[in-house]
């Protein structure tokens, strides 16, 4: 298989195999106007198998969402041809429309505007909790 190198964009590396269609939802790049390479079970020296994200535009990229997909995961910034900027992200403290509340007696469900805001309360479980109800939601 051949995938083209990208000359201006994003390249979420090291994403732990059949997570990348999940990060594909959340960051909502099915929304975008330009191409976007999805790669699976790339074979890894360091991971064994892993997924590939390639945006090939440079836009602003949640990275909230991607620690709490996959925190391993590594952000390559690519401009001109060559790689400037290379991020790690690790597991956000907190989560701001991320993901939603699922409790339908939260304040959030009720008051539309109100922006869903998860901690992180348990960092070995990958656990967090609405700020407003509790509830839990694991990554």
């Amino acid at each position: 298989m051949n995938i083209d190198a990208i000359f201006n964009g994003i390249v979420i590396d090291h994403i732990t195999a059949g997570r990348g269609m999940r990060l594909y939802d959340l960051l909502g790049l099915d929304k975008l106007d330009c191409s976007v390479a999805i790669i699976k079970n790339v074979v890894s020296s360091k991971m064994g198998r892993k997924d590939i994200i390639k945006i090939d535009a440079d836009i602003p990229i949640n990275f909230d969402a991607i620690g709490y997909v996959d925190p391993d995961a590594t952000i390559n910034i690519i401009r001109n041809g060559v790689l400037v900027e290379k991020k790690t992200v690790g597991l956000p403290e907190t989560l701001t429309n991320v993901i939603y509340c699922k409790n339908p007696r939260c304040i959030t469900s009720v008051e539309q505007e109100l922006d869903h805001v998860f901690k992180l309360t348990d960092r070995k479980n990958k656990i967090y909790r609405c700020i407003y109800c509790e509830t839990k939601a694991t990554a």
